[in-house]
C-alpha cells in the first residue's frame, strides 16, 4: 500500500461522540478502532467497523489499559500475563464485529499510556507482543524504541509511525498529552512531506531528528482533525 494514514477512531460511548469519524474516514487508509476499555462500546465498535467497510478502510484494534475515566491516558501497573489477557479480550471483541462485516483484523496499535509504557517497560512490550502473536497481525509503534526491539525480536511485523498532530522532544521521544491541541493543517502537511522526503522531523526545540515511518497518524479527537487529515492526505499521496 505504500505510506498510509492511520487514525484512532470509534472513541465515543453511548450517546457521546468523540471525533468526526464519518468526516475522517474518506481521508484515511487505516482505522485504529477503540475496543471498549478507554472508549467505545459494542454499538460504537460495530458502527465504526461498518463505516470503515463502506469506505474500504482497513481496521485494526486500538486496545488500552482499563481506564475509561482517564481515556486510557493514565499509566497502570499490570503484570505481563494480566495485561496480555486484557489485550486479547479487547481485540477478540473487535474481531467479532470484523467477522460480521467480512473484514480481517489488519493490525494492533496500543492506545495512549499503554503505547508510551511499551517504550519504557519491557514486560509491557512483551505483553503487547503476546497478544499480537495470538492474532498474527502487525504492531504499530515508534521506530528506534524498546517497542521496536521487543516486537522485532519476537518476530512480530513492526510498522513505524509518525504523528502529524503530536510533538517530539529534543531526544526524539513522542510527547503524549492528555488532551490534543489544534494544529495548522498546512504546517502539519509540510512536516509530513519533509519526513517522507528527507526522513527528518522537527522537535519542540527546533532541532532536526531522524524519522522514518510507514504510516502517519492523525487523531480523531484533535480539533480540526478532518481538515488536518485532508491536508496530510495530499502530502502522502506522492509517496503511496
Amino acid at each position: 500500500m505504500g505510506v498510509t494514514i492511520n487514525c484512532d477512531m470509534g472513541e465515543g460511548f453511548g450517546l457521546y461522540q468523540c471525533g468526526d469519524d464519518a468526516g475522517l474516514m474518506p481521508h484515511v487508509d487505516i482505522a485504529n478502532v477503540a475496543c471498549g476499555f478507554h472508549a467505545s462500546d459494542p454499538s460504537v465498535m460495530r458502527s465504526t467497523v461498518r463505516l470503515a467497510a463502506e469506505h474500504g478502510v482497513a481496521v485494526g484494534a486500538h486496545p488500552s489499559f482499563p481506564d475509561r475515566q482517564g481515556f486510557g491516558r493514565r499509566e497502570m501497573a499490570m503484570e505481563r500475563d494480566e495485561l496480555a489477557a486484557c489485550l486479547i479480550y479487547q481485540i477478540g471483541a473487535l474481531r467479532g464485529f470484523l467477522d460480521e462485516a467480512g473484514l480481517a483484523l489488519n493490525h494492533i496499535k496500543p492506545h495512549g499510556a499503554l503505547y508510551g509504557a511499551a517504550m519504557r517497560h519491557e514486560h509491557v512490550a512483551h505483553a503487547i507482543a503476546d497478544a499480537a502473536a495470538v492474532f498474527g497481525v502487525p504492531l504499530l509503534g515508534m521506530r528506534g524504541t524498546l517497542q521496536e526491539r521487543v516486537y522485532t525480536e519476537r518476530g512480530v511485523t513492526f510498522l513505524a509511525e509518525y504523528y502529524a498532530d503530536l510533538d517530539y522532544d529534543g531526544e526524539g521521544r513522542l510527547i503524549i498529552t492528555r488532551k490534543h491541541d489544534a494544529r495548522d493543517p498546512e504546517e502539519a502537511a509540510r512536516r509530513v512531506t519533509r519526513m517522507l522526503r528527507e526522513h527528518k522531523a522537527t522537535t519542540v526545540d527546533g532541532t532536526s531528528i531522524d524519522m522514518r515511518a510507514e504510516t502517519v497518524c492523525v487523531h480523531s479527537d484533535t480539533p480540526g482533525a478532518v481538515e488536518l487529515a485532508r491536508a496530510v492526505q495530499q502530502s502522502v499521496r506522492e509517496f503511496s
